[in-house]
């Protein structure tokens, strides 16, 4: 299953911006994949901060082929030593079973976290061990596939909006004024922006200064 969006996104976010509507034209559709199942993309999210995506992608093809399945009880079942041993610290490993203990007891109600507003399923999976803001915002795009998550504090985001707007920085205030311009489509957006971090359009360059893209 990939993040849904079509014309109707594009043709809003072309209107409203005539050099990020020249940036989706040329690099075209984008099929990002979104795991539909809440309690399985909060693990996933857990493993992978602060390492790269291949340990990442690592890590959870051993849980999967330990556990069989990543749900409340196979998680439940497993000691957090046993966690450990696929390749993810202690700390993770405490967290992820934190967090199958509070959806077991149902002091975490999944079900009524997909129904919330987005500042609502922000603040309630932000309150969870290991799962900060933008760990959350992230659950929300690529789980919930809620359609207007533009993170402040993803990286990835702000340097692509360095290099299609040529911006040497992007703090809050110049950030604030293209998500209101992008909502409420900033997910498509952000897919977009991603792209060009990650090298879709080669020309484009990021022009901030050399001591601020070592901290990028």
């Amino acid at each position: 299953m990939y993040f849904p969006y079509g014309e109707t996104e594009i043709a809003y976010l072309r209107s409203k911006d005539r050099r990020l509507g020249a940036v989706i034209d040329r690099v075209g559709h984008i099929d990002r994949a979104v795991d539909d199942d809440l309690f399985s993309a909060v693990v996933h999210q857990i493993i992978g901060q602060q390492i790269s995506t291949k340990a990442q992608q690592t890590i959870w093809r051993r849980m999967r082929d330990a556990l069989g399945a990543v749900t409340p009880e196979t998680v439940g079942g497993a000691e957090a030593e046993a966690l450990q041993s696929l390749g993810m610290s202690l700390r993770k490993a405490a967290y992820i079973k934190d967090f199958s203990e509070k959806v077991t007891s149902g002091a975490l109600d999944l079900a009524a976290v997909e129904r919330m507003s987005d500042a609502e399923a922000i603040a309630a999976l932000s309150s969870l061990k290991g799962v900060g803001v933008w760990t959350a915002e992230m659950i929300l795009l690529f789980c919930l596939a809620r359609p207007d998550i533009f993170s402040f504090d993803d990286l990835g985001i702000r340097r692509g909006l360095r290099m299609v707007y040529c911006h040497r920085t992007i703090d809050r205030a110049l950030f604030e004024k293209y998500r209101r311009r992008f909502s409420p489509y900033g997910s498509v957006a952000s897919l977009y922006l991603w792209a060009v971090s990650g090298g879709a359009l080669p020309e484009l360059r990021d022009p901030a200064p050399k001591a601020a893209k070592k901290g990028k």
